[in-house]
């Protein structure tokens, strides 16, 4: 199913209930912060915010940081291109919009198996979700495993009933029994089977196969000095995170105030890898094909018309000079 322009302000409407500030990232001297970041509420979105605050590393590069959650990647797209958040954090499903322009990555964070559609107990598989209510939070990772799931299994959207809702409703739409099924995410699932204990994952990410690469993304009207500070942050961060697994997990739960094993829960699903080995798949183009599937994809389901060149939307060049400094 195309993802129409009432869609996707559809997913875009829940903006004034995400832009709670989350915490002040470290500070450099001055008052007032250099750059608002935007991140999602999960190891993937906060785990480096986290290790750059308790790590000093705004500071190290001169620069001072805030954070502002949200609840998912297109929401984040929004406040860049209107000038309110200079970076974010997207996952897999969210890669349509800076594939469309609306966007450039600036660098990329993890591979990700968080995503599942979920159903209510006695549902034991994606066809018996038929006809069926389905909670998603359009333009996500959410609407992307459920399109993948329905693909696999032959069947498109107009096979079910689907509900469009930002992700928080969903849990407690689906532990309330308002949907039948959902395409959501960790660490989220983990909070809907505190409530609905014998919920069934009938698709998952892992299961499906592919890579779903995570990314930093940047507005166009960043400095490209800023640009190379705040990669060269996010590389520092990201080596610590790869050498320090499990202080990783808690520092995350820190930032996001919740107990450590919900993070780890998530954690569990995310593949992460040291900026060495993210600079070498950017020179050997394997960046670039994980971020060709995401697009041929998106034309599969009409988010895109087309799948543009990688190149045209990741800005390889600054995460290779940032990490040659």
């Amino acid at each position: 199913m195309s993802m129409t322009r009432r869609g996707f302000m559809s997913a875009l409407s829940v903006t004034s209930l995400s832009l709670s500030v989350s915490s002040c990232g470290s500070s450099g001297s001055g008052s007032g912060a250099d750059v608002r970041f935007g991140y999602i509420a999960d190891y993937n979105g906060a785990s480096l915010l986290a290790i750059a605050d308790e790590q000093g590393l705004w500071k190290k590069h001169g620069i001072s940081a805030s954070y502002k959650t949200f609840v998912n990647g297109p929401i984040q797209i929004q406040a860049l291109g209107t000038g309110n958040l200079d970076y974010g954090y997207i996952g897999p499903g969210a890669m349509w919009l800076p594939a469309s322009g609306k966007s450039k990555i600036v660098a990329i964070n993890t591979l990700t198996y968080a995503d599942r559609v979920i159903a209510k107990p006695g549902i034991t598989s994606i066809t018996g979700l038929k006809g069926k209510k389905v909670g998603v939070p359009e333009g996500t990772s959410g609407e992307m495993v459920l399109n993948l799931a329905l693909q696999q299994a032959g069947m498109t959207m107009d096979d079910i009933d689907k509900v469009v809702m930002d992700a928080p409703t969903i849990v407690s739409a689906f532990a309330s029994g308002q949907i039948d099924g959902a395409g959501i995410w960790y660490p989220l699932i983990a909070t809907i089977k505190e409530k609905v204990p014998g919920l069934v994952e009938v698709a998952s990410t892992r299961e499906i196969g592919g890579s779903f690469p995570t990314a930093f993304v940047a507005g166009d009207e960043v400095e490209p000095a800023t640009d190379e500070k705040v990669v060269k942050v996010l590389q520092e961060a990201n080596d610590w995170r790869a050498a320090h697994h499990e202080e990783s997990i808690a520092l995350a739960a820190k930032l996001l105030k919740v107990p450590e094993d919900k993070v780890k829960a998530d954690a569990d699903n995310v593949q992460t890898m040291t900026t060495a080995e993210l600079v070498a798949r950017t020179k050997d183009g394997t960046v670039g094909k994980w971020l060709d599937g995401m697009s041929d994809f998106f034309v599969r389901t009409g988010q895109l018309k087309q799948a543009p060149a990688a190149d045209t939307f990741y800005a390889a060049d600054v995460y290779t000079k940032a990490a040659a400094r």
